[in-house]
């Protein structure tokens, strides 16, 4: 066990340098609290955590608190609906309106699988703004997603769909669940509980407020510095598809209990630490026999992504990124682990990922937010961590 500035946890002999990449996280890149943990073939070789969970009481960041990640939440929707593919309750690629047949509603009956998890489906925001009572309602809620019309022809086009995937994903997965689960209730029944992770897509009441971290949020005063121009002017637009496609993302977020409990938000309202994600990606890493994952699942989610008719220019977020079953995959503009890595990141900082050539599982949580598209606290982490297993280049984080 170490301990340096407040920083606890442990690193394995060669992992040391991870180590001082989180400790300058804290005394160069302004850390606040985080966490950090690390697979590699199976093994636990980094797990450290630090600073305050609450900077307005000094309340420290211990082993077991848990934090919201945002959109890191997609991977573990992800994760959930390849252990479906898995358990062949679902095709990536049999059209959606076999399974949910009122789906087909308003030109939507040929979006496949994989084109709704690659943000093709052209549904990246809501006509009809669902307040709380309606998300939280997945009988009513279904009925609003299934008369949403596509703002193009589906396939041709990519646009983040920054909350309503999740709520896709989750009536799919009830449509084909014998026990028609919402991915929350099957994240944790298949995922979570036989893994023992500390994380939820769908925060149960019993879970003390002590355990979990608050949120410092973005100084957007300098975030016109730290992203692309053209996203910054474009976000100032409500028009705009990246402000539409995250319309209520604060859902997950509670006033007197930090953050709703027994409300679900698959895209964007996980809570959890860097230790269940980097247990879990590591893994799907590393052939999931504890999970019963088939190995053509896990050929699929190494597969290179498929690019829509035009591209992967994404219409929210102006930049090219490729989606792919749920996951981002390494590309130019972020790169993470080898070509056949997957993962998510989260507004403000938390990312988590698989790589499964290297057999790496990684999880880094914050919160202090940043408005990086790339945060350097993380970049700093898994350059350290290829560096310790001798590797590096622009595809493993290092610059």
């Amino acid at each position: 066990m170490t301990k340096i500035n407040a920083i606890s946890g442990s690193v394995k002999p060669g992992f040391e340098a991870v180590r001082e990449a989180f400790v300058e996280n804290f005394e160069r890149r302004k850390e606040l609290g985080a966490a950090c943990c690390i697979y590699h073939r199976g093994e636990k070789v980094v797990d450290l955590w630090g600073g305050v969970r609450n900077k307005s009481t000094g309340e420290p960041w211990e082993e077991d608190t848990m934090v919201i990640v945002f959109s890191a939440t997609k991977g573990m929707s992800g994760l959930a609906m390849a252990h479906a593919h898995s358990q062949r309750l679902l095709d990536y690629d049999e059209r959606i309106s076999k399974y949910w047949p009122e789906f087909a509603q308003e030109g939507k009956d040929k979006i496949t699988v994989r084109q709704l998890l690659a943000h093709q489906a052209g549904l990246f925001a809501f006509d009809e703004l669902g307040d709380k009572s309606i998300i939280a309602d997945l009988d009513r809620l279904a009925v609003v997603l299934a008369r949403q019309k596509p703002a193009w022809e589906p396939g041709t086009r990519q646009a983040y769909h920054g909350l309503t995937l999740g709520y896709y994903e989750s009536e799919l997965l009830r449509r084909v669940d014998p026990k028609h689960r919402s991915i929350g209730q099957y994240f944790q029944e298949e995922i979570a509980t036989p893994l023992g992770l500390d994380f939820y897509i769908r925060l149960p009441e019993e879970i003390p407020n002590s355990r979990l971290a608050t949120i410092k949020p973005v100084n957007y005063a300098f975030a016109m510095f730290k992203v692309p121009v053209v996203l910054v002017v474009t976000s100032m637009n409500p028009r705009s598809a990246i402000r539409r496609a995250l319309v209520g993302s604060l859902f997950p977020l509670d006033n007197e209990r930090i953050y709703a409990r027994n409300f679900e938000v698959p895209s964007g309202g996980g809570v959890g630490t860097a230790r269940a994600i980097a247990h879990a990606y590591g893994i799907f890493a590393t052939g999931g026999k504890e999970l019963g994952l088939q190995e053509e699942t896990l050929r699929q989610l190494m597969a290179p992504a498929v690019p829509p008719l035009h591209g992967f220019h994404d219409e929210a977020l102006k930049v090219e990124v490729p989606y792919s079953l749920g996951f981002s995959k390494p590309h130019k503009g972020y790169p993470f682990g080898h070509p056949s890595s997957f993962g998510a990141a989260g507004t403000g900082g938390s990312f988590g990922f698989a790589d499964p050539e290297a057999e790496i599982g990684y999880g880094y949580v914050p919160n202090q937010m940043e408005p990086y598209l790339e945060d350097p606290r993380d970049v700093a982490l898994r350059t350290a961590m290829y560096r310790s297993i001798g590797k590096t280049g622009p595809y493993h984080g290092a610059n």
